[in-house]
């Protein structure tokens, strides 16, 4: 007959294993993925809070809402336009000034009123030069914009990939976490029957407790990958995002490296702001010149004066009137500025100087570029390599291993240390082959940065 205390004991395994079975339907239980599944999934009820193959967000949905809700574009926008506005302003004929005065003696009839207005002329070109280099500022904020556009682009591609790399390291983890349960179950019962020691059943219950931890770290980092991908996106914190893709067809041909070269050099916006900002300084060249040449001024005005004396006199008629009268004039000239000592040599002077400085940066940029260029092929390269390497060679074996090792433990002939062994070694594994995945997409994306790819089109 049983012990009051081996009845507890057995009633309490029995609960805990009642749980864990709980805890255990609550996901989904996969098994490790055969040698011909070589594709990370993002499977699982932790992983689906952030993927859905239905209805989640794409690469190219989070770019078209970055491009239009992402506060920074939106503010490179406004300043885009009011360069425009500025441009409309240069344009404008300088406005007439009118001059009026008057004047009137204190003790006596004399008055004088005069008004007079003057029209500037801006000779030596002053309204086209200053036109022209309105325009060449618009020119330099619209591909600052466009190079922004290029930018956000990127960055959110890569994010979303990063996010994406979490998620399936989630499911990874929560897939040999539902594995790891289903075999503590198994060992508890084990226990149970007295099979098994006791400390198998501890050993195995670290294990599932180590991957939970794990699963809760994973999580915490797709977390973060989502809302820094919802900043860029111009999305509130709270919304909800979940995601849809993968990082299939990674790995097919590219353009030469020099026709990719070629076209970032004719087609980057940061190229094409540099060559923008070359041809403001020329024109503020024409411009400052334009400054120390002669103007002129037109005026034209009309007077009304009364003047008298406290005298009278006979007038036509022979009666005894005030000696006063009304003179009444138009007045005309014209004003001139002569460049006799200030020609505004230091303005153009200066002009100069920036139109070296911007011809200087426009060529280390255009070196700039094709250093990025031939260095976004060169990590595509090696990362391509990498991933098949282990998507041929490392990840299937490694599955296989973890079943073989597996199946033997549970025939007795391998014991637990090396089952756990063997899944830490596959975890590990997993995750290396989801960061050469990652590191692929990665470069992908930075060969199309680097060589202005239309629209960014990464796979």
């Amino acid at each position: 007959m049983k012990s009051p205390k081996m009845r507890y004991a057995k009633a309490a395994a029995l609960a805990l294993v009642v749980a864990l079975s709980a805890s255990a339907a609550a996901q989904t239980a996969t098994d490790v993925p055969a040698a011909e599944d070589r594709r990370p999934r993002a499977e699982g009820a932790a992983a689906g809070l952030y993927f859905d193959p239905a209805n989640g967000v794409t690469a190219d949905e989070a770019v078209a809402r970055a491009l239009a809700s992402n506060g920074e574009l939106l503010a490179l926008r406004e300043e885009v336009e009011a360069a425009r506005a500025l441009v409309r302003q240069a344009a404008s004929r300088a406005n007439p000034r009118l001059d009026v005065s008057g004047s009137k003696t204190v003790r006596g009839p004399d008055n004088q009123v005069m008004a007079e207005v003057m029209l500037p002329l801006e000779l030596g070109g002053r309204r086209a030069s200053r036109v022209r280099v309105a325009e060449r500022e618009v020119e330099v904020r619209e591909a600052g914009l466009a190079d922004r556009e290029r930018v956000v682009t990127s960055e959110v591609r890569a994010k979303f990939g990063e996010a994406l790399a979490e998620v399936l390291k989630l499911g990874v983890t929560e897939e040999l976490l539902n594995n790891s349960q289903r075999g503590y179950r198994l060992v508890v019962a084990r226990v149970l029957e007295g099979r098994t020691a006791p400390l198998e059943q501890n050993q195995v219950l670290v294990e599932v407790n180590r991957l939970r931890s794990m699963r809760e770290m994973v999580r915490g980092r797709a977390e973060v990958a989502l809302l820094e991908l919802r900043n860029l996106m111009g999305a509130e914190p709270s919304e909800p995002l979940k995601l849809r893709g993968d990082f299939d067809d990674l790995i097919d041909p590219l353009p030469a490296l020099a026709e990719a070269t070629a076209r970032a050099l004719d087609a980057r916006a940061d190229i094409r702001a540099a060559r923008a900002l070359e041809a403001l300084a020329e024109s503020r060249i024409a411009e400052a010149r334009s400054a120390g040449r002669a103007d002129a001024d037109v005026r034209a005005g009309y007077q009304r004066m009364r003047s008298g004396y406290m005298l009278g006199g006979i007038d036509e008629a022979g009666r005894v009137a005030p000696i006063d009268d009304t003179f009444n004039s138009v007045t005309f000239g014209v004003t001139l500025t002569l460049p006799v000592r200030d020609k505004n040599v230091g303005a153009v002077e200066a002009a100069a100087a920036d139109l070296e400085a911007a011809k200087r940066r426009r060529e280390f940029l255009e070196l700039t570029v094709r250093r990025e260029v031939a260095a976004a092929y060169a990590a595509y390269e090696a990362a391509a390599r990498a991933s098949e390497i282990y998507r041929v060679g490392v990840r299937g074996q490694a599955g296989q291993n973890l079943s073989v090792i597996r199946k033997t433990y549970e025939l007795g002939s391998k014991t637990l240390l090396d089952y756990i062994a063997e899944q830490r070694r596959y975890i590990e594994l997993e995750n290396d082959y989801v960061d050469s995945v990652l590191a692929t997409y990665l470069a992908r994306v930075r060969v199309a940065t680097a060589s202005a790819a239309p629209g960014l089109a990464v796979k």
